[in-house]
C-alpha cells in the first residue's frame, strides 16, 4: 500500500501531460522526457505518489522518467479509473477533470505500486507490439487474398505485401531474440517461462514485456492484471455467473493461445480443460481457466526461479 503524502493526478495524451497536485494545482507540460525531467527535478520522490492510466506507448516516457528519478507510481487500468470517476459523480471528462480525478482516487484507494519496467523490457514491449501488428496486417491480406476475384495485379500485390510482411516479421523476430539474448535477466526469465507447456516464443516475449509484476504478486492480483480473474456478476434472477474483465489485453490473448496448445499436451493443464468440458463448461471457458493456470503456474516459476515439474 502507498504510504506517500502526496497523491498528484496525471492526464496521458500523446503531446502532453496534464498534471494536478493538491499542493500546487494544475500544470501542462510536453510529453516528452526533456520535459518530464525538468518538472520531477524539484520534486522530492519520498513525498509524492504519481497516479495515471496505462496508454500504451504514450505513457513510456512518464514511466521511466518517474523510474529514472526514483518515484513510486501507480498505472492504472483506464476501466478502473472511469469506474470511480462515475462511482464520485464525475461524468464531465477533460484532461484537467481527468488529472484531479487521478489524484483523488490515489488518495482515497491507494492503490499498490507499479513495477517500474526496465529500459529493455520497455523495448521488448515495443518490438512485440509491432510484430502483432504486421502478424494482424498479414491475416487480413491472406483473407483478402482468398477472397480475391481473380484480377492478377489484385492479387499480385496481395502475394507481395505477404511476402514483405513475412521478412518484416522474421526481421523483428530476429530483433527480439537478439534483446533477449543479450540480457541475461531476460534471458534467464524466458528459459524459465519456455518450460511450460504452451508456452512459446510469442507467449514468452509478451509476458517478459508486459508483466513485469510476474513472479512479484500473489496469485489473485496477477491473474487481475491479465483480466484472467472471474468476479461474480449477479443480478435478479441470475446467478452465480462469473465474467472476467479489463486487464492487459496482449498478456491475455497470448495466454489464451498458449492455453489452447497446453490443453492438448500430456499435462495437468490438459486433464483441468477435460474435468471442465466433461462437467458441461463451454471450451472457451475452460481455455480461460487453463489459462489463469498457466498464468499462476508462471508466476510461481519466476518467484522460485525453477523450472516447470509436471
Amino acid at each position: 500500500m502507498s504510504v506517500h503524502q502526496t497523491h498528484i493526478g496525471i492526464d496521458v495524451s500523446k503531446t502532453h501531460l496534464d498534471i494536478f497536485d493538491p499542493r500546487t494545482g494544475h500544470a501542462r507540460i510536453e510529453n516528452t522526457p526533456q520535459a518530464i525531467a525538468l518538472w520531477l527535478g524539484g520534486r522530492d520522490p519520498a513525498a509524492a505518489f504519481a497516479v495515471f492510466e496505462a496508454t500504451g506507448r504514450y505513457d513510456g516516457p512518464l514511466r521511466a522518467g518517474l523510474a529514472c528519478a526514483g518515484f513510486a507510481f501507480a498505472r492504472l487500468n483506464p476501466t478502473q479509473a472511469r469506474r470511480f470517476a462515475q462511482a464520485t459523480g464525475r461524468l464531465a471528462k477533460t484532461d484537467r477533470i481527468d488529472a484531479r480525478m487521478l489524484a483523488d482516487l490515489g488518495a482515497r484507494l491507494r492503490p499498490d505500486p507499479s513495477t517500474p519496467g526496465e529500459p529493455e523490457r520497455m523495448r521488448l514491449g515495443e518490438l512485440g507490439r509491432r510484430r502483432d501488428q504486421l502478424v494482424d496486417q498479414r491475416a487480413a491480406e491472406k483473407v483478402r487474398k482468398q477472397e480475391t476475384g481473380g484480377d492478377d495485379l489484385v492479387l499480385a500485390s496481395l502475394e507481395a505485401h505477404i511476402a514483405w510482411l513475412d521478412t518484416e516479421i522474421a526481421r523483428l523476430d530476429a530483433a527480439i531474440a537478439a534483446l533477449i539474448a543479450e540480457s541475461r535477466a531476460l534471458k534467464t526469465e524466458a528459459d524459465l517461462l519456455r518450460t511450460v507447456p504452451g508456452i512459446g516464443k510469442v507467449t514468452a516475449t509478451a509476458l517478459l514485456s508486459l508483466m513485469p509484476e510476474l513472479g512479484r504478486r500473489r496469485p489473485g492480483q496477477i491473474a487481475a492484471l491479465a483480466g484472467l480473474a472471474p468476479f461474480n456478476a449477479d443480478s435478479g434472477q441470475l446467478k452465480g455467473v462469473r465474467r472476467i474483465q479489463g486487464g492487459r489485453r496482449r498478456v491475455r490473448k497470448a495466454l489464451y493461445m498458449a492455453a489452447v496448445t497446453a490443453a492438448r499436451s500430456n499435462s495437468r493443464f490438459k486433464t483441468l480443460y477435460q474435468r471442465l468440458t466433461a462437467a458441461g463448461k463451454p471450451a472457451k471457458l475452460a481455455f480461460i481457466a487453463v489459462a489463469r493456470k498457466l498464468l499462476i503456474t508462471l508466476n510461481a516459476i519466476v518467484r522460485d526461479q525453477k523450472p516447470y515439474h509436471p
